[in-house]
């Protein structure tokens, strides 16, 4: 089984209780700028081994009867058509998507802010879209000279401008579908709206990564430099914190350059600036509820490696420069790591070699044994090793066929003669379908399928880019899959 090496209840109770505590501080209202994802945290999840991916949301809902969400989304990205690669769905789509997940938790969703609002076209079809679901919309506009012209920012025609959002709640929850949004500048700008209004209101940000009580060159921090390559971020040591306090603390590039303006808008604001430093801007305690830290070393260390093959493949597919690659290998040599650290990847490279080059695939199971599968006539390397690795946790003889020709032919025949698919062979959603329905009369493959929730957090590596059918089927199952960046076919087209 997967070691545990951070403390999940902990963290619930002390995250909530510093988020109560720094709420207080300010006279009772806060705007709390969440970074990274509320929920679905996979990457958390993955170098904090027990931290589970909707934490954040779970501590959210113990502040729910004092929290407000306001959901920020940039009017640029919006016309230039922004998605989350994670999930393959854009910005506008994420904000609904975001609405239905906190309503459905309880969560009370006040309104959307539309940051850079110019009058764009899409923008302005998705502020009428939020107002078919009555779902208020308040526009914030660019401010020229910002984020130095401090003077011209605080004042009538810098936040005065943007549209005041009516808020409720103590704890006001901005977030956004990814970054660049303006979470920070909304946040800025509804103070200084309190102000004018004589409401006394505090900021404070709340971001997972870098973690700032762990040292800068931990492989947890280090892995989050790894997932940000493409955004130029950069750990460091945050300079003001070390001069107010002797105190060293990890804190990111674009957060220390900011802070002296930040400061001065928040001097300008409210008389007087609360902190001393970025890093005292910050609530986050993950650090403090690591329990075993060689787990979580390891974890991260496997994320490096991990994001090194995501950035190749970003590469291959026109996403990011050749430079995101070569910072995570910088990276990668930091912490004295190859990508033989990842056992999956040699053992997918030989099967490839044994098999004339042929696509293959390997999945180091949560018990060390590695199972791999090759390219056949009925199915693909992906769908081979999944029944390979159900078989072998089954304890199920290789030779045994847990779907014989005769069940995977009509399929075959359905894909290619009456869906238009050019590839016969089955992907992995058709598999594990083609394999419920056969275990309702064959106890072996009923068996096979009952270990579906052991392939959680395995590792999985083919020697071609998965197709979009099995790299999400493979995330669903919780398998962390990384591929070469070369293709299964000629073409110039990739999925």
């Amino acid at each position: 089984m997967d070691k545990i090496g951070f403390d999940n209840q902990k963290y619930l109770k002390m995250q909530s209780a510093k988020i109560a505590e720094r709420i207080n501080s300010f006279g009772g209202k806060l705007y709390l700028e969440f970074g990274g994802k509320l929920f679905d945290d996979h990457h958390a999840s993955r170098v904090l081994p027990g931290f589970e991916p909707d934490s954040k949301l779970k501590m959210l809902c113990e502040l729910k009867e004092e929290a407000e969400i306001l959901i920020v989304i940039n009017a640029v990205d919006i016309e230039h058509n922004k998605y989350r690669s994670d999930i393959g769905i854009t910005y506008e789509s994420d904000v609904l998507r975001l609405i239905d997940q906190f309503r459905s938790r309880g969560l009370y969703v006040g309104s959307v802010v539309m940051t850079m609002f110019n009058n764009q076209p899409r923008a302005a079809g998705f502020i009428k879209k939020l107002a078919m679901y009555g779902i208020p919309v308040y526009k914030h506009y660019e401010i020229e000279g910002y984020p130095s012209d401090v003077a011209l920012i605080v004042s009538e025609n810098g936040y005065g401008r943007n549209e005041y959002v009516p808020t409720t709640r103590k704890l006001v929850v901005v977030t956004a579908p990814g970054p660049g949004s303006g979470k920070m500048a909304t946040c800025l700008s509804q103070l200084y709206h309190e102000y004018i209004r004589g409401v006394k209101a505090g900021y404070a940000k709340f971001e997972t990564f870098p973690i700032w009580n762990l040292p800068l060159r931990h492989p947890v921090n280090v892995a989050y430099e790894a997932a940000t390559a493409d955004l130029n971020d950069v750990n460091m040591i945050d300079p003001f914190h070390l001069e107010a306090y002797n105190q060293a603390a990890v804190n990111y590039n674009r957060d220390v350059e900011i802070f002296p303006v930040l400061n001065a808008t928040l001097e300008k604001i409210m008389g007087k600036s609360p902190y001393n430093s970025p890093t005292d801007m910050g609530v986050n305690m993950a650090g403090n509820c690591i329990i075993d830290d060689e787990v979580c070393r390891k974890a991260s260390e496997a994320e490096v490696i991990r994001r090194y093959f995501a950035a190749l493949c970003d590469v291959r597919r026109g996403r990011v420069g050749k430079e995101v690659v070569g910072k995570i290998e910088i990276l990668m040599s930091k912490l004295n790591l190859t990508t033989e650290n990842r056992r999956v990847v040699p053992a997918a490279l030989e099967k490839s070699a044994l098999t004339g080059g042929q696509p293959a695939v390997a999945i180091e199971l949560n018990d060390g044994r590695i199972v791999t599968g090759k390219t056949g006539e009925l199915l693909g390397a992906s769908s081979a090793c999944l029944i390979n690795a159900l078989k072998t946790l089954a304890g199920i003889d290789d030779e045994v066929k847990l779907l014989s020709p005769t069940v995977i032919a009509p399929i075959q025949k359905l894909k290619v003669n009456r869906m238009g698919s050019t590839n016969p062979r089955l992907h992995t959603d058709e598999v594990l379908i083609a394999l419920a329905i056969c275990a309702v009369d064959d106890a072996k493959v009923k068996r096979a399928l009952d270990e579906l929730p052991n392939l959680k957090n395995c590792e999985l590596h083919s020697t071609v880019m998965l197709s979009h059918v099995d790299e999400q089927t493979l995330k669903k199952l919780g398998v962390h899959c990384t591929y070469e960046p070369k293709k299964q076919t000629e073409g110039v087209y990739i999925s």
